[in-house]
């Protein structure tokens, strides 16, 4: 049965550690409107209410920056998330920055609690750091360990607050459940950009990444393979799609944290074309396009717009 798309604009970007991103939306529909597409005119959409202005509060959270508003704007996600799947609809999310995945993978759970959730990440980061352990302090790059349930204790470099304790366990509870996968079930594609806490961590989950080399060599529908045989005991997949996987110097800049020697355009749509035409996968999230840090004008929203057009075919089959 052909799967019927609802998009998802969550024009939030206060997760990350540079503005723009919230943008990025906006960009990506510009870059259709230049092509002469309908594509955001062909579904139904919803705009998510957001906490932008976040970023002028005076409180400050040096290892979980604006964690509070975070955490209310992933709980909004989730619940549209949920709405949405409820509904009978495929969601297809478009964020700013990418903290905005716990709240779109505890909406998933919160439809299918004992289904099992296999997650696809492509990405340059690994982005599971916690509040004891990040180097930034920006949510964006916590996301995984937020919605493992996992605070990676045996790495800490920082000593939170009591408050910023009290909201990161809030935050892994979105939407009801604490670790809301297994780590045996998370796939990295492009990860390259990491910090040594990320490293041991993810050296003790086992967690597979494929990078790009390894992409190249196997071939992308080698690895789809293999990922497909990995996920085999999951119910349900949930893909997310960072720009920053991309080459930062051959594709473009615009993005809040570019990483060179990245996958090309025509991979990313390979990849995702193989993945996305799997029936187990229920959501689709498209994260971190920033116009105000691109470069070469809107480069990085039209080669998205351009590999979002061409697989959403295999969203839809």
């Amino acid at each position: 049965m052909k799967r019927s798309i609802k998009i998802i604009k969550n024009r939030s970007d206060i997760g990350a550690g540079t503005r723009g991103s919230d943008l990025g939306i906006d960009a990506i529909e510009v870059a259709a409107i230049n092509k002469g597409s309908q594509y955001f005119h062909n579904y139904p959409h919803i705009d998510v209410e957001t906490r932008n202005d976040a970023v002028y509060d005076p409180s400050f959270h040096p290892y979980a920056k604006r964690i509070k508003e975070v955490y209310e704007q992933c709980r909004e996600v989730a619940l549209v998330v949920e709405r949405t799947l409820r509904e009978g609809f495929f969601p297809l999310v478009f964020s700013g920055d990418h903290s905005s995945a716990i709240g779109t993978i505890s909406g998933i759970k919160s439809v299918y609690p004992d289904q099992s959730l296999g997650v696809i990440w492509i990405d340059a980061h690994a982005d599971i750091h916690s509040p004891y352990t990040t180097p930034s302090g920006n949510l964006h790059g916590m996301p995984l360990a937020a919605t493992l349930g996992v605070d990676n204790l045996l790495c800490t470099v920082n000593r939170p607050d009591e408050e910023t304790k009290k909201y990161w366990q809030k935050l892994k509870g979105v939407g009801g459940h604490l670790g809301k996968f297994q780590a045996q079930d998370l796939i990295y594609f492009g990860v390259r950009d990491t910090e040594p806490p990320e490293d041991i961590l993810i050296n003790d989950l086992e967690i597979k990444n494929y990078i790009v080399d390894e992409v190249r060599q196997l071939s992308v529908k080698g690895c789809i393979r293999e990922v497909m045989k990995k996920l085999a005991g999951c119910d349900l997949i949930y893909v997310s799609f960072d720009v920053d996987s991309m080459d930062s110097e051959l594709i473009s800049d615009g993005t809040g944290t570019p990483v060179p020697k990245g996958f090309y355009a025509s991979e990313v749509i390979e990849l995702l074309e193989g993945i996305l035409s799997s029936k187990k996968v229920v959501c689709f999230e498209v994260v971190e396009v920033n116009p105000l840090l691109d470069h070469q004008g809107n480069k990085m929203a039209e080669v998205a717009f351009e590999i979002l057009e061409k697989v959403t075919k295999s969203i839809e089959r």
